[in-house]
């Protein structure tokens, strides 16, 4: 990350996308807080993301498509996908069609098992990876800009910090002459 912090965004959604514990999301809003403070440029920052988002979409959408049922009973899958939820998924896309891959994505708990069925349910490749794109892309703007917001948030502050610093040691001053004033007018006034 500290070398090449594009490449980093990359692996870091790939790993999540592999079930390690680093949040799409998480791994978004990261990228648009290095964007804001200059640790990447904003190009190759957003490609690196979008690709490591759409990788992971694919694959395991390809998992599902390759092995189609078969991922219901498989250890590492079924944990994602069990056969109950598929049919529910399945219901859904039905009744839903591609508009339940557009607005599912965006849902956290719902995007693997989403990609998984839809491989399953045989949609055709073209067709899931155009969707994703275009549902990637929101989910992307939408961390990103967060991750942004935040991020110039941090560089606002730590340019101000030292005068922030300043002022707190000037209340302190002010407070700290304002209590010796204040007890040496009531020891004035107290008969002695």
């Amino acid at each position: 990350m500290a070398h090449f912090p594009a490449v980093g965004l990359f692996v870091l959604l790939v790993l999540g996308g592999l079930g390690l514990p680093f949040p799409e999301d998480a791994t978004l809003i990261l990228c648009g807080i290095f964007i804001a403070t200059g640790i990447v440029r904003p190009l190759p920052g957003l490609i690196a993301s979008y690709a490591g988002l759409l990788s992971m979409d694919f694959f395991l959408f390809h998992i599902g498509k390759k092995y189609g049922t078969k991922v219901t009973g498989a250890k590492r899958f079924s944990k994602i996908l069990s056969q109950e939820r598929l049919l529910k998924l399945e219901q859904k896309f039905s009744r839903w069609g591609i508009f339940f891959l557009l607005v599912g994505r965006q849902l956290v708990g719902l995007r693997a098992q989403i990609f998984l069925a839809c491989g399953t349910l045989k949609m055709p490749s073209l067709k899931f990876i155009a969707a994703d794109m275009a549902s990637a892309l929101l989910t992307m703007s939408i961390m990103v800009s967060i991750g942004y917001a935040g991020g110039s948030s941090i560089n606002a502050l730590s340019k101000n910090i030292y005068r922030i610093g300043d002022a707190a040691v000037a209340l302190v001053v002010v407070s700290i002459f304002f209590f010796f004033f204040y007890k040496y007018i009531k020891r004035g006034r107290t008969p002695g």
